[in-house]
């Protein structure tokens, strides 16, 4: 990227950081770097935004429905996973890098809830629940997908895809975050003198 355009694009984010509390943001980011230790930790981890994301991809069953049953039951999945990107792009809009860097650990934590589910598809161990009830009546999206795909064998394999793509979500997002309070801690102190401002910033 040229370099004016780069501190064209500092400067366009630093009219939003004036006057925002930096160390305000700093107990969100320590709790997404909490929660990334644990799932690193235990890939069975379950944090606060579990509750969350299970009503999410109960209510993607429901929106998904008029596609038919395989997208019903993909449903699920993809409005999951979809919400914390519309949610970056809303906060794009907003400037809001340190809002962008959540939104991708959020995204980082679908993931991994989603690794967990797939890699459960063959053996379907684990307790599944809906707003509509709970036990073995419940369909496994994810046996019921990979078999009519031709893909169950391969579960295991495509779960640890998840939970890769949930490690570089999640720390995309806390080293987005800890980048902007930063930045947002340095334009702060250069606004008020308290400290000389970066080169790129004059």
């Amino acid at each position: 990227m040229p370099q004016g355009r780069a501190s064209g694009w500092l400067q366009w984010l630093d009219a939003w950081h004036e006057g925002r509390s930096w160390w305000a943001r700093l107990p969100l980011l320590a709790y997404m770097v909490w929660v990334f230790v644990h799932h690193v930790v235990d890939p069975m981890y379950q944090p606060l935004l579990k509750g969350l994301n299970l009503g999410v991809h109960e209510l993607g069953h429901i929106l998904w429905m008029p596609l038919g049953q395989f997208m019903s039951i993909a449903g699920g999945t993809i409005t999951q996973c979809m919400l914390p990107v519309v949610g970056a792009a809303m906060f794009f809009r907003q400037r809001d890098l340190f809002a962008i860097g959540f939104a991708a650990a959020w995204l980082g934590v679908n993931f991994h809830d989603v690794a967990v589910y797939v890699a459960d598809a063959r053996a379907m161990e684990l307790p599944l629940v809906s707003p509509f009830g709970g036990g073995e009546d419940i369909g496994h999206d994810w046996n019921l997908m990979l078999e009519r795909t031709g893909l169950l064998e391969w579960d295991r394999s495509i779960g640890m895809l998840f939970h890769g793509a949930g490690h570089l979500a999640m720390a995309s997002g806390i080293l987005l975050g800890a980048w902007t309070l930063w930045r947002m801690r340095k334009r702060n102190q250069s606004q008020n003198g308290g400290a000389i401002a970066p080169p790129w910033i004059s």
